[in-house]
């Protein structure tokens, strides 16, 4: 019974863990408002401060010392489900055949930017230093609902430190840049502590599902990856862009604390139940360690200028998530040392995205900016889950910049509509997944000011 509880609680934990550290198949493109009003599609053009995330090569066309400051608010998927859950009934059971209707909580995410770059006056050397994001994530379920078996609430909150050197080829009017990627990571779980029945099967109608507590996960890491770019305009209404993201090894490092709350709860834990109450409570702690890689990423674009007032772009990039094959990990606490060495399969893929966008010139000092981007989903039906329930996306944005030599305003909304998804992998017998369908839309708002010295 011991070693069930332990395993069960530990694996779901460090599930949402996962999910967490890369925010997961909820990378944050929106890191500048400019490029998000044109569906991120940005590469090619990568012609203000946020070029430091969309493509640094582009600092090399900048003049001057320019200042970019800005913010994506993120409303948090008002994500649904409907079907049936392993907690899905009235616990201890019979459980995971009632028929139910869960809605996340509302929340808010704020993930800001700053963007600051020089170039030099006398030779081609543009030097950027830029702070965002790039994979924060946010969810909460109620604590009584049909997933507290596995996520209550979760959070990261992850902060991106890149220093970036650019230089400019002026004979071929190209740039090539690179810099660190210095990640730093907060990540936060809080979920119920259940074990399954050992008569608990897929066609057992009386399934069972024990309370044993609340479990309660935080962590930190810090590590570091690379970047590199490269800006090519071969004539003056065209360009053409590339850039690379490495993969970073988050090393994570933290503590776990399991609140016993049941008596079968103390039984699970190894402790005595002879001398406690329905009242009685024990707090169970271990450092908690684990590995898990961000992906790669490659983006590829083209900006054309069919007239003067008109600029399109289409890029298309790469993710690498296929480097999110397992998870394993390491408890220092004896009892939990029985969950130690166990992997738990991820087999996330390598995913596309497609974006399309443009600007059009109002007036001198006046653009308008709209923009598409699809992009595919890089979770398997066979682990998709409450913590990040991703789906293919269709992102439609707007926005509108308004600018003179000293100082420009951009601002941009952009919704984002999740493909209905429709998974059959709830398993009775580790109390996770589930049956039915979800279903999420994202509302975003961007600004940023950007200020040339």
């Amino acid at each position: 019974m011991k070693n069930k509880l332990v395993l069960a609680c530990t694996l779901a934990t460090l599930a949402g863990t996962a999910s967490l550290s890369m925010a997961a198949g909820l990378k944050v493109n929106e890191q500048g408002a400019k490029a998000m009003a044109m569906g991120n599609a940005f590469v090619a053009q990568a012609d203000d401060p946020s070029a430091l995330f969309h493509n640094p090569a582009g600092i090399a066309f900048l003049k001057g010392i320019q200042v970019n400051l800005g913010s994506t608010t993120i409303y948090v998927p008002s994500t649904t489900f409907s079907g049936t859950t392993p907690l899905s009934g009235t616990a201890p059971g019979p459980v995971g055949n009632t028929s139910i209707y869960e809605k996340a909580k509302n929340d808010i995410f704020i993930a800001p930017t700053v963007y600051a770059t020089y170039s030099f006056e006398n030779i081609p050397l543009s030097l950027g230093f830029a702070v965002n994001a790039i994979y924060p994530l946010a969810k909460s379920w109620d604590e009584s609902s049909a997933f507290r078996a596995e996520i209550m609430n979760i959070a990261v909150k992850p902060v991106n430190f890149q220093p970036t050197v650019a230089y400019r080829f002026d004979d071929w009017n190209l740039a090539i840049a690179a810099g660190l990627d210095i990640t730093h990571a907060i990540v936060t779980l809080q979920r119920g502590a259940y074990y399954p029945d050992s008569a608990n099967s897929s066609t057992n109608p009386n399934n069972k599902a024990y309370e044993a507590g609340n479990l309660g996960l935080d962590g930190t890491a810090t590590d570091v990856g690379w970047n590199a770019g490269l800006k090519w305009k071969p004539l003056p209404n065209l360009s053409f862009g590339a850039a690379y993201r490495s993969e970073i090894e988050l090393k994570i490092k933290g503590n776990s604390n399991l609140l016993v709350t049941t008596p079968l709860g103390f039984t699970g834990v190894g402790m005595t139940t002879d001398a406690t109450s329905p009242y009685s409570r024990a707090r169970v702690a271990s450092t908690v360690s684990s590995t898990i890689v961000l992906p790669s990423s490659l983006g590829l674009g083209v900006a054309w200028q069919p007239i003067d007032k008109l600029t399109l772009e289409f890029d298309a990039e790469w993710t690498g998530w296929s480097s999110m094959k397992k998870l394993e990990f390491k408890f220092d606490s004896p009892q939990m040392a029985s969950s130690n060495n166990k992997p738990k399969p991820l087999n996330w893929t390598d995913v596309w995205c497609y974006k399309f966008g443009g600007q059009y010139a109002l007036t001198k000092n006046i653009d308008f900016r709209a923009g598409y981007m699809y992009d595919l989903n890089p979770v398997p039906d066979s682990t998709i889950g409450p913590v990040l329930p991703d789906s293919d996306r269709h992102s439609f944005s707007i926005g509108q910049g308004f600018h003179n030599d000293m100082f420009s305003l951009d601002l941009a909304y952009m919704w984002t509509h999740f493909v209905d998804r429709t998974v059959n992998n709830k398993d009775m017998t580790s109390l996770t997944g589930a049956n039915g369908t979800y279903k999420s839309d994202v509302h975003l708002f961007g600004g940023s000011v950007t200020v040339r010295f």
